[in-house]
C-alpha cells in the first residue's frame, strides 16, 4: 500500500491525498481493520457476560448471608468491579490511554505493563477461568433443560408423577450445539449473539423478579433472618462457615466479566477515545446489572427464605405458571448458548494466533464450495480442535455438575487476580505511583484483602465439591 502511494504521489499530489484519506478511513492507527464498536455494543457483550449463571445464585447466597450481608455485599462487589474496570480500561493502550500503542489482550496488556514475568500467571488465570466458565454454561444450561422436560412431564400428566430425569443428557445436547456454534467467525464477528444473549439475559432476569415478586405478594414469604440460615436450625457451625464462604464466591462469580474486558474494548472505535467510551460502558451495564442483582437476591430470598434452591428458577419449577418457568429457562439456554462462545472465544483466538505463527499452513483456511454456488472458508484442524475443546467441557461438566460449588469456585479463583490483582498492579506501574504514597497503600490493601476473601471462598468450594463428590453417580436420574 505505501509503494501505491508513493507510485501515485509521484503523478499526482491530488490523487496522493486521496488515496491516504481512503486508506485512513478503512483502517485503524494500527493497520488493522476499521473498528466500529460503540457503548451499546460494548455494554451488550459486558451484560452478556455479566449476568449469566451466576444471578440464578444469588438468592441463595443472600440466605447465607442474611438481609445485611448479602444485599451489602452485592453493592460491594459491583463497586470493586467498577472501580477496578476504569483501571483495566486505562490500560488498553501502552503508554498513553488515548495514543498509546494497542494491546489486543488481557494478557498482552499484562506483557506490555508488567513485563514476561507475569504473563505465565496471567494466561493461567485467565484461560483457566474462560475455560471453567464454559463448563459452568454447560451445567446450568442443562439444568434449565432438565427443568423444562420435568414442568413439560407435570404438565401432561399430575403433580406426583414421576418425572426423575438426568441433566447429563442435555449437557450432551449443549455440547453439541457449542461444537457448530464454535465454527463461528472470531470474536469482533459475535455482536448479534451478543445482543440477543443480552435479551434473553434480560428477559429470564424479569421473570425471575416478577414470580418472586408475585409470590411475596401472594402471601408466600418464607422464614427470613438477618444473619440468614440459622445454625441449630437449618445447618450446623461449620457448615455456615463453609456456605457463607461460597456465597461471597457466588457473588463474585456474578461480577466476572474483567476477564475479557481488553478483548471487548479492542472492538470500540478509536473516536472517542476507546478508554472513555469503555468506562461509560462499564458504567451502564454494572448499573443495570446491580439492580437486577438486588432484586433476584433480595426478593428471592423473601420468596423462599432459608430453604431456597441453589438455582432459584428450580424453585419455580413445581408451581404455576409452568410455562413461563419454562420460558425463562428457555431464555437461559439461549442466553449460555451465546455466552459460552463469548467466553470461549478468545481462547481459540490465542490458540490459533499462537499456532499461525509456527504453523501458517495449520491455521489457514480453504474454501469449499459447494454446488458451484457457495463458498465457505474451512479449515481442518480448527474443526477439530474446537470440537475437543467443547467435548472436554461437556465431559467435566457431567462429572461435576454441582452448581453452587463450581459457581463459587470459579468466582473465588477469578476474582482476585483478574478483576484485582492485574488491574492495579498495571495501573501503579503505568501511572508509575510512589511506593508507601496513600494511593499505592490503598490499592494494595484492596488487593489484599480481595485475595483473603478468594482464598477462603475458593477452599470452601473445594470442600463443597469434594463432598458433594461421594454421593453423586454420572447419569443418574434426578428428581
Amino acid at each position: 500500500m505505501a509503494r501505491e502511494i508513493q507510485m501515485v504521489g509521484n503523478g499526482d499530489s491530488v490523487a496522493q491525498n486521496e488515496l491516504v484519506q481512503l486508506v485512513d478511513a478503512e483502517v485503524d492507527d494500527d493497520g488493522r481493520a476499521k473498528r466500529t464498536g460503540t457503548v451499546s455494543t460494548a455494554s451488550a457483550h459486558i451484560i452478556t457476560a455479566v449476568i449469566g449463571s451466576g444471578v440464578l445464585s444469588l438468592a441463595w447466597a443472600t440466605a447465607q448471608l442474611g438481609w445485611f450481608v448479602g444485599p451489602g455485599s452485592l453493592v460491594i462487589f459491583s463497586a470493586i468491579t467498577f472501580y477496578t474496570s476504569n483501571l483495566l480500561a486505562d490500560c488498553y493502550r501502552t503508554g498513553d490511554p488515548v495514543m498509546g500503542k494497542r494491546n489486543y489482550s488481557y494478557v498482552e496488556a499484562v506483557k506490555s505493563s508488567l513485563g514476561k514475568k507475569q504473563v505465565w500467571l496471567c494466561l493461567i488465570c485467565q484461560y483457566t477461568n474462560l475455560y471453567g466458565t464454559s463448563v459452568g454454561y454447560t451445567i446450568t444450561a442443562a439444568i434449565s433443560a432438565g427443568d423444562m422436560h420435568k414442568s413439560l412431564c407435570l404438565r401432561k400428566r399430575t403433580h406426583a408423577a414421576d418425572c426423575k430425569i438426568s441433566d447429563s443428557r442435555y449437557m450432551i445436547a449443549f455440547g453439541i450445539l457449542q461444537i457448530f456454534m464454535s465454527q463461528l467467525p472470531n470474536f469482533h464477528e459475535l455482536w448479534i449473539v451478543s445482543i440477543l444473549a443480552a435479551v434473553m439475559s434480560f428477559s429470564y432476569s424479569s421473570i425471575v423478579v416478577g414470580l418472586s415478586i408475585a409470590r411475596v405478594v401472594s402471601g408466600g414469604i418464607q422464614r427470613t433472618t438477618l444473619t440468614g440460615t440459622q445454625v441449630g436450625v437449618d445447618l450446623d457451625a461449620s457448615q455456615k462457615i463453609w456456605l457463607v464462604l461460597q456465597a461471597l464466591g457466588n457473588i463474585a462469580f456474578a461480577y466476572s466479566f474483567s476477564l475479557i474486558l481488553v478483548e471487548i474494548q479492542d472492538t470500540l472505535k478509536s473516536t472517542p477515545p476507546e478508554n472513555k467510551t469503555m468506562k461509560k460502558a462499564v458504567l451502564i451495564s454494572l448499573s443495570i446489572t446491580t439492580a437486577f442483582y438486588l432484586l433476584c437476591g433480595c426478593l428471592g430470598y423473601a420468596a423462599f427464605g432459608n430453604s431456597v434452591a441453589g438455582n432459584i428458577l428450580t424453585g419455580f419449577s413445581p408451581y404455576e405458571p409452568l410455562w413461563i418457568v419454562s420460558f425463562a429457562h428457555a431464555c437461559i439456554i439461549v442466553h449460555l448458548a451465546g455466552a459460552y462462545q463469548v467466553f470461549s472465544q478468545p481462547i481459540f483466538s490465542m490458540v490459533e494466533s499462537s499456532l499461525a505463527k509456527w504453523y501458517p499452513n495449520l491455521i489457514s483456511s480453504k474454501p469449499l464450495e459447494i454446488r458451484n454456488k457457495f463458498k465457505i472458508k474451512m479449515n481442518l484442524f480448527m474443526i477439530v480442535w474446537r470440537a475437543m475443546f467443547v467435548v472436554t467441557t461437556t465431559v467435566l461438566a457431567i462429572v461435576m455438575p454441582f452448581f453452587n460449588d463450581i459457581v463459587g469456585f470459579l468466582g473465588a479463583i477469578a476474582f482476585w487476580p483478574m478483576t484485582v490483582y492485574f488491574p492495579i498492579e498495571m495501573y501503579i506501574k503505568s501511572r508509575r505511583i510512589r511506593v508507601l504514597s496513600a494511593k499505592w497503600i490503598w490499592l494494595q490493601s484492596l488487593s489484599a484483602v480481595c485475595f483473603i476473601i478468594s482464598v477462603a471462598s475458593a477452599c470452601a468450594s473445594v470442600q463443597g465439591i469434594a463432598k458433594s463428590l461421594k454421593s453423586y453417580t454420572p447419569f443418574e436420574s434426578l428428581s
